[in-house]
C-alpha cells in the first residue's frame, strides 16, 4: 500500500457539503490530506484532479468545490496514519477520511496555520 498527502488551497470561507458527515464551514487557506491506495495508485491520484466525478470519499466532496485547488502532491511509502500524525495543522472535520482509521486519527484532513 502506498500513502500519499494532498496540499489544497482553498480560495475562500466556505460551506462545504461532505456526504452524510455533514455540511461544515471551511477557512480560506491551506489543507492537507492524507490517504492511501491498495492498488491503482496513479488512478486514485488522477481522480482526485478531476472535478466531474461521482462523490464517494469525503475529499471527492471538499475537492468538488470550486474554491478548492490540489498545488501539491507527494507519495510515500510510510504507512497513512503514521504520515497523517506526522504532519501539523489543525482538525476542523472529525471523520474527515478517517472513518476507516485503524488508528483512530481525528481526521485525515488538516488546515494548515500559517
Amino acid at each position: 500500500m502506498q500513502s500519499y498527502q494532498l496540499f489544497i488551497y482553498l480560495s475562500q470561507d466556505c460551506n462545504i457539503s461532505i456526504g452524510k458527515l455533514g455540511t461544515f464551514n471551511f477557512l480560506k487557506g491551506r489543507y492537507i490530506y492524507t490517504g492511501s491506495a491498495k492498488k491503482n495508485f496513479n488512478s486514485r491520484l488522477e481522480r482526485h484532479f478531476m472535478k466531474k466525478k461521482k462523490l464517494h470519499w469525503h475529499i471527492d466532496f471538499f475537492l468538488n468545490s470550486k474554491f478548492t485547488k490540489i498545488i501539491n502532491v507527494t507519495k510515500s511509502h510510510q504507512e497513512e496514519c503514521n504520515l497523517n500524525k506526522s504532519s501539523k495543522g489543525n482538525v476542523l472535520v472529525n471523520g474527515f477520511g478517517s472513518s476507516d482509521c485503524k488508528q483512530l486519527c481525528r481526521s485525515h484532513l488538516k488546515f494548515i496555520l500559517n
